[in-house]
């Protein structure tokens, strides 16, 4: 199961909070490959990046929120192969 389908723990984070923190990890992600996309692509993606961001509140009151927001993170994904990164110090 991808790592961003986890829904944090009732009370530790709220979930606009949590949706917010994996969009940051995916434009991070994103600016690490830079040189490998070209400039076309990756303002349309900083774009939806940052209309996802804009819109988080809104989103985050629908009620499907979770299956909404897990579908647009897969797809992020998809363009950033952020589940493929690793922390290499969780590495053995």
């Amino acid at each position: 199961m991808h790592r961003f389908l986890v829904q944090p723990l009732a009370g530790a984070q709220r979930p606009i909070d949590f949706y917010r923190d994996e969009l940051v990890k995916h434009q991070r992600c994103l600016q690490r490959q830079r040189e490998y996309y070209s400039e076309r692509a990756i303002t349309s993606a900083e774009a939806g990046l940052r209309l996802l961001m804009d819109r988080l509140d809104q989103l985050c009151r629908q009620k499907d929120a979770d299956q909404v927001m897990g579908r647009l993170l897969r797809q992020l994904d998809i363009v950033t192969g952020l589940s493929a990164w690793s922390d290499p110090r969780k590495v053995n």
